[in-house]
């Protein structure tokens, strides 16, 4: 599309107010953003939830943030139809993946205009469903498993650690699975029940129902203590960490609550058993290589399920149920 060929309008989804859930989501009719000269005008193809999506809406960041009204959504996919006067890097028509600025977002809507900072090209071959999963959680993950020194061709100093991975079912545990065995670890997984095979079948070496009591002590079948811990649910607590690790072992906390947060401090100079902080940053290498793994086959994203952009209330709802396996898609 030329610059003056672009639509005066489109389609978008915002809510007006902290609270309410899905049934505060509204249909609006508003103008096609422009670009700034480093930005780029993406047709979205594919949107997904995430977490923190969610909890910006329940007010996490009140009253700061968002202002309203507000289109949610950090993570797309889709093809350019305009470019900024200073981009170089893409041109009209290329697929792309884009984490979106996280304060002003604007995912479902049917344009959105973004940063050539905090977009690369989508491979051939990779559905926009596939890579609008990964920027989020896919980056929280491969993150995290670098904090821990994680090589993914298996060369780096804790390749072939013992590492325990949570909520292993959700959105960044499906991408941390298959990313810890791509690094020669020996998981242990968390999830519910009903997905032990499928965690199972992401390459987890031994998976644990979390409301068993044995699940709920993070305790191994095999009897191992685990050099890593790589913590996704914030209902955990270092109390059950600790006892869980060997003698040099590390939690690496991606969803910290209170009590983690103390202990992160707590233990920051400690020589033996501690816990770390890992906040996520935008990488266009790091979210390169996610793509790449994917175009290679080791790497991808389970979808828990799809929803068109008319049902985007739905797709929300089933965010916020808490039993999405993987990742939510809403797709234009």
């Amino acid at each position: 599309m030329a610059a003056g060929e672009r639509p005066a309008t489109m389609r978008a989804v915002q809510y007006s107010g902290y609270g309410g859930g899905a049934a505060a989501l509204k249909f609006v009719e508003i103008p096609v953003p422009s670009v700034k000269k480093d930005e780029v005008l993406v047709k979205v193809e594919a949107a997904s939830i995430n977490q923190s999506d969610l909890m910006t809406q329940k007010g996490m960041m009140r009253p700061f943030h968002p202002k309203f009204p507000f289109i949610p959504v950090n993570n797309v996919s889709g093809e350019i139809v305009e470019v900024g006067s200073a981009v170089r890097e893409f041109k009209v028509g290329d697929k792309v993946v884009s984490k979106l600025d996280f304060w002003t977002a604007g995912g479902l809507a049917e344009y959105v205009a973004t940063s050539d900072k905090l977009t690369v090209a989508r491979p051939a071959g990779i559905s926009a469903a596939d890579a609008a999963g990964v920027p989020v959680a896919g980056l929280t993950a491969l993150q995290a498993l670098k904090a821990i020194g994680t090589k993914f061709d298996g060369s780096g100093t804790s390749g072939g650690a013992d590492v325990l991975i949570t909520a292993a079912s959700s959105g960044v545990g499906t991408y941390a699975v298959q990313l810890a065995k791509l690094g020669n670890h020996r998981v242990t997984a968390t999830c519910g029940a009903r997905n032990l095979g499928l965690v199972a079948g992401l390459g987890a070496d031994e998976v644990l129902d979390y409301k068993t009591p044995e699940g709920a002590a993070l305790s191994s079948p095999s009897g191992k203590k685990y050099d890593y811990i790589v913590n996704i649910s914030n209902k955990n607590k270092w109390s059950v960490f600790k006892p869980r690790l060997s003698s040099h072992g590390r939690v690496v906390d991606v969803a910290p609550n209170f009590g983690n947060f103390v202990a992160s401090v707590v233990t920051l100079f400690s020589r033996r058993k501690k816990l770390s902080l890992v906040s996520l940053k935008m990488s266009k290498e790091d979210l390169g290589l996610l793509l790449e793994l994917m175009r290679e086959g080791k790497l991808r994203t389970v979808v828990d399920s799809r929803h068109p952009f008319e049902k985007a209330a739905d797709a929300w709802a089933r965010s916020l149920s808490g039993h999405a396996t993987g990742k939510v898609i809403v797709e234009m």
